[in-house]
């Protein structure tokens, strides 16, 4: 049985959180976080994870307001998608991230972890990620 890695993205101005995920189990991990300078990523770190993981696809949280009007942030995330589609050629799916850096904000402090300072929010941000990942690994037809 083949086995389809994905990464997921947890798009913000200052980080990029990272999670990677496969179909098989549905399920993601937290990979890292990398800053971002003026809303832009590491582009050659960022193309290097994707290269050592190589995924099926990708998937990129866009952020809406909770009554599900865009944000300026939500612009942002859709060109990062786009920008990352093109510089990597692969396929980036877009999923609705409502709420999921307070879920991960959430599950960090259930598990007593800190999400202040520098260190917290990069474990926000990739935790993000690996919700978004597995949002959108479940509205995916099984493996």
């Amino acid at each position: 049985m083949c086995t389809q890695i994905y990464l997921g993205f947890d798009y913000g101005w200052r980080r990029l959180g990272i999670a990677v995920g496969g179909r098989l189990t549905g399920s993601a991990q937290p990979v890292t976080t990398l800053p971002c300078r003026q809303g832009q990523p590491d582009w050659g770190a960022l193309l290097a994870l994707i290269e050592t993981w190589q995924p099926a696809a990708l998937v990129v949280g866009i952020p809406y307001h909770a009554d599900g009007s865009a944000s300026t942030t939500t612009l942002q995330a859709t060109a990062f998608a786009r920008n990352l589609e093109q510089r990597c050629g692969l396929c980036v799916h877009q999923v609705d991230e409502r709420l999921s850096s307070h879920e991960a904000r959430r599950r960090l402090h259930a598990a007593g972890q800190m999400a202040r300072g520098t260190a917290g929010k990069a474990r926000v941000d990739r935790l993000a990620a690996q919700i978004i990942l597995e949002t959108w690994l479940s509205e995916q037809e099984p493996a």
